[in-house]
């Protein structure tokens, strides 16, 4: 700072700024500080990043209570927590402990510092509110640390009680911060509100509350000196000098106040809360302060009253001798304040004196200018100014032989201190070589000693010491027990109390994420609406007028842009993915143009059902599944399987499925493989051709080269030499597909498709004459006539034949009709349960659309709407509940009884067919020869 100040007076520039800003500040200081301490509740609060003189000083700021305090009386009984500690400085040239004062802002949850109590602008601050607190015995008594997410403050109370008390302190107020802010304000949703309701805090005794060190913590420790360094300059801040400067001056124009009112700089008799336990404090504090040294290790005085403890028979008289060493350390602190004191004034004197050259120039200054106004010809101002010229000439040639004198000086200066680095390791050395010299000379003195003195007198000699040595261990351990004892409980509370703030701030994030979701899955119902609407438009474009249809066009082009828009501008939080888990398309490209808005409108609701079901029913269903061990059937595992089964369990639980029914041959499949390898299938031409046409909509199909058509065509190979009776049938292709992707291993969904040909669907299925497929038709349309008679005397009022559009859902499992993640649910069902799946399904996916197909009134529309229809159905949850709930009662053993009695009609009716054919050509046979000689005379009577 004394640099600094030079260097000032050796400005001209700055010399008038400064003056005037600190003259002004001594002038108006008394009064300012009189008005502060008149008007209680005029604290301005001063922030550590900017230097502003606000005229209110730290210990100020204890004293005068703020207007909340005032009005609130449970604020009103609250200790303010300030007091001095010392601080280690790692990042300025000195790196040694500095005394500061502390005080806590509890309106911003910040730990401001200065380095006096009687200081107005801090020098910095610890913001707590996301900081944590550690204490290490090792690192010696009473050093605590305070660890932000930019740096750590080490600190250094001065006793294990001072340290304990800050940290409870700090800690039970960065709570109740943390608590107030992380509430929301009044009118916030209750569903973000709702997982802080009811919450308390709650006192675990971890760490038992603290008595407060009065004479080291509070008010009262504004009244007595701050600790000193080992010089004067030791504990000024060199990173903020302006700071420092401001205080200083505040300071020397408070002390002519303060000394000329009340005779002494301190008064602070209001502040003596408890005159009757003064003097045991002191007595405490003179004893630990004697028996602690500064990096905290035990005194010779602490072993001595140890020693006194242990044999308090041999020192009588004990107890008047501790009160004269505590009256002696009494006047020892009082003349170690003179002293203090003293060099304060000093520095003072200094900086009043550096001032006191700058004005003088400042004045100089103000003359030769006063000067420069005055003279009259432009010659003598010429005269002036040249003058003026050459003096700066001559400062700034001062200037630089200062600055070549201060390079100089600090390489003496750094020559000086390796020399005395290396004297010092000399000294070490030295002292080291003396220290074993006497080791050897005791050595030898106590052999000497032993072989001249009595054995037995030897053998008490060396048990006496002994005892006394392992009675002072077992002194040790126990205060080393406890101090760690002190340590695992303030820990424990440190990090019961962060884990209840991370676990309120968790609740707070997953209540916002989930309005955030409500909020979005709203704005896409919204959106969907709005584009439905826009479809109507885009129907009746033909029927508009040219404007209303160019405007109608412009809206739905802007619409299909909007995802592109949300994108770029960062806006789209959870936007629809092209491709789902196993690389179904979420959105389906449809070619037609007019069908885009369609493809988005699909793709709002698809986004819109995710958004609600996530958090409400997609989560509990997932915590469910994790719960489970060990698969077995029942009826919990039945109502899970039904909701659907998560991504990451489903491969597991397929395969569970497949292997219960069917028990997977070890070496089958590749005896399979090496025999497609070494002949031929029939079937492999037609395989061939439907590879291609297999899931269009999955990117893992879309392309001939793509990884898992070469599996596909392994597996349904294998599958044509092992059912031979079968071999391949279109529609096993699809399949075997959807297998592959679930459980990614083409043995597995080679069983997978062994296991619902030959286990879940009845025989003859995917036979040559698909027998079994035609009667679960006629079966189906019975119970579509007893589900929804409405809609099926709908469909024969229009002569509709269903079984044209559900015949494909029956043959391949609903797979290119249904939308991926309804799909896959149906799956789940189907192969836990079997074929009923499906007709429950069918018979949902009619329910489901049943009022749109009862608008519609004309049988070449009916027919284009249920083309498409099933892939409009984007709420799976609700077409779950109508096939498992709306639907029932469905016992399967009507479905076989149904199954039954049409297959004995078909049967019938196919050998009706039969033997109308053969009568046919029995006929046809007959009557051959006989056309064959009429075309003959037919074509002689030509010729």
């Amino acid at each position: 700072m004394t640099t600094e100040l030079l260097s000032l007076v050796h400005n001209p520039s700055c010399e008038s700024f400064l003056l005037d800003e600190e003259l002004t500040e001594m002038k108006k200081g008394p009064e300012s500080e009189a008005c502060a301490l008149a008007a209680p509740g005029n604290l301005v609060e001063s922030d550590p990043d900017t230097n502003s003189n606000n005229g209110t000083s730290a210990r100020e700021k204890d004293i005068l209570p703020s207007p909340g305090e005032q009005t609130t009386s449970a604020e009103t009984s609250r200790k303010k927590l300030c007091g001095y500690l010392n601080k280690l400085g790692i990042k300025g040239p000195i790196k040694t402990w500095k005394s500061r004062w502390f005080f806590y802002d509890e309106n911003k949850c910040r730990l401001l510092y200065y380095r006096t109590a009687q200081d107005i602008n801090p020098l910095g601050s610890i913001d707590l509110s996301s900081a944590s607190f550690d204490c290490k015995m090792e690192n010696g008594e009473g050093v605590f640390e305070i660890r932000t997410p930019s740096r750590a403050f080490t600190l250094k109370a001065i006793s294990k009680q001072a340290m304990m008390y800050w940290l409870q302190q700090l800690q039970m107020r960065r709570w109740e911060f943390c608590n107030i802010q992380s509430r929301f304000p009044v009118g916030s949703s209750q569903l973000v509100n709702e997982p802080l309701a009811g919450r308390t805090i709650d006192n675990e005794d971890f760490l038992p509350l603290v008595k407060t060190p009065t004479e080291a913590v509070g008010l009262k420790a504004a009244s007595l000196p701050a600790p000193q360094t080992s010089t004067a300059l030791q504990n000024i801040s060199l990173k903020h000098p302006w700071t420092e400067i401001q205080n200083t001056v505040y300071n020397i124009c408070g002390s002519k106040q303060l000394w000329g009112s009340n005779g002494n700089v301190f008064s602070f008799n209001e502040f003596q809360e408890h005159p009757e336990n003064v003097d045991e404090e002191q007595e405490a504090e003179g004893t630990v302060k004697e028996g602690t040294l500064e990096d905290g290790r035990m005194g010779p005085r602490l072993k001595w009253i140890r020693k006194a403890r242990w044999m308090n028979s041999g020192f009588p008289g004990s107890e008047e001798l501790l009160r004269e060493k505590n009256s002696v350390d009494k006047v020892n602190d009082l003349q170690q304040q003179i002293l203090t004191l003293t060099e304060e004034v000093k520095s003072q004197k200094e900086l009043v004196k550096l001032l006191h050259k700058a004005l003088e120039a400042a004045q100089q200054e103000k003359r030769v200018s006063s000067m420069y106004l005055t003279v009259a010809e432009d010659k003598d101002r010429l005269e002036l100014v040249r003058h003026k010229v050459r003096q700066i000439a001559d400062l700034t040639s001062r200037l630089e032989a200062l600055e070549q004198e201060k390079k100089e000086l600090e390489q003496i200066l750094t020559l000086r201190d390796s020399h005395i680095q290396e004297l010092k390791e000399h000294v070490q050395l030295l002292m080291e070589k003396n220290h074993a010299k006497q080791e050897v000379i005791m050595t030898l003195t106590e052999q000497m000693a032993r072989k001249l003195s009595d054995p037995l007198q030897e053998a008490n000699t060396i048990t006496v010491e002994t005892l006394y040595k392992q009675q002072e261990e077992i002194e040790h351990l126990k205060d080393d027990i406890d101090a760690y004892k002190t340590q695992n409980q303030f820990l424990n509370s440190e990090i019961h109390q962060v884990t209840r703030l991370w676990t309120s701030v968790a609740e707070n994030e997953k209540a916002l994420l989930m309005k955030c979701a409500c909020l979005q899955a709203r704005n896409c119902q919204m959106e969907s609406k709005y584009l439905t609407v826009l479809r109507k438009l885009q129907e009746a474009v033909p029927g508009l007028p040219n404007l209303h249809a160019e405007l109608v066009k412009n809206l739905i082009r802007e619409a299909l842009q909007w995802d592109v828009k949300e994108e770029a501008e960062g806006l789209n939080l959870n936007p629809v993915s092209e491709y789902d888990e196993y690389g179904f398309m979420t959105v389906p490209d449809y070619e037609i143009e007019d069908w885009k808005l369609l493809a988005r409108i699909q793709a709002l609701e698809i986004k819109s059902n995710k958004l609600w079901s996530q958090e409400i029913v997609e989560k509990p269903l997932r915590d469910r599944w994790n719960s489970i061990g060990e698969l077995n059937p029942s009826a919990e595992l039945k109502s899970l399987i039904r909701n659907g089964i998560p991504v990451e369990h489903r491969q597991w639980v397929w395969s569970w499925m497949v292997s219960r029914h069917c028990s997977p041959v070890p070496g089958h499949y590749q005896r399979l493989l090496e025999q497609s390898r070494s002949t031929e299938h029939p079937a492999c031409r037609q395989i061939e051709l439907d590879l291609p046409r297999t899931l269009t909509n999955n990117k893992h199909f879309s392309s001939p080269t793509s990884q898992l058509i070469p599996r596909l065509r392994r597996v349904l190979v294998a599958f044509s030499w092992h059912n031979p009776a079968i071999g391949y049938c279109q529609g096993l292709n699809r399949l075997a597909a959807v297998a592959l992707l679930v459980l990614e291993d083409e043995e597995s969904a080679f069983w997978c498709l062994v296991y619902i040909v030959e286990n879940l669907m009845p025989a003859d299925y995917y036979s040559e004459t698909l027998i079994t497929s035609q009667v679960d038709q006629r079966v189906f349309k019975d119970f579509l006539s007893e589900k929804l008679p409405c809609l099926m005397a709908h469909f024969e009022q229009y002569q509709i034949d269903v079984s044209l559009i559900t015949f494909n859902w029956f043959l391949v499992a609903f797979v290119d009709s249904l939308v991926s993640d309804i799909l896959l649910r149906v799956w789940d069902a189907f192969l836990y349960e079997g074929t009923k799946v499906i007709f429950r399904y069918a018979l949902a996916i009619f329910k489901y659309n049943e009022e749109e197909i009862l608008r519609i009134h004309d049988s070449v529309e009916i027919y284009q709407y249920l083309r498409f229809f099933t892939r409009m159905i984007t709420d799976g949850r609700k077409l779950m509940n109508i096939a498992f709930n709306d639907l029932n009662p469905f016992p399967m053993k009507l479905l076989r009884n149904r199954r039954s009695m049409h297959r004995e009609e078909l049967e019938a009716e196919l050998r009706e067919l039969e033997q109308i054919k053969a009568a046919y050509v029995k006929g046809r046979a007959e009557q051959g020869p006989q056309d064959l000689e009429e075309a003959v005379s037919e074509e002689e009577e030509e010729s």
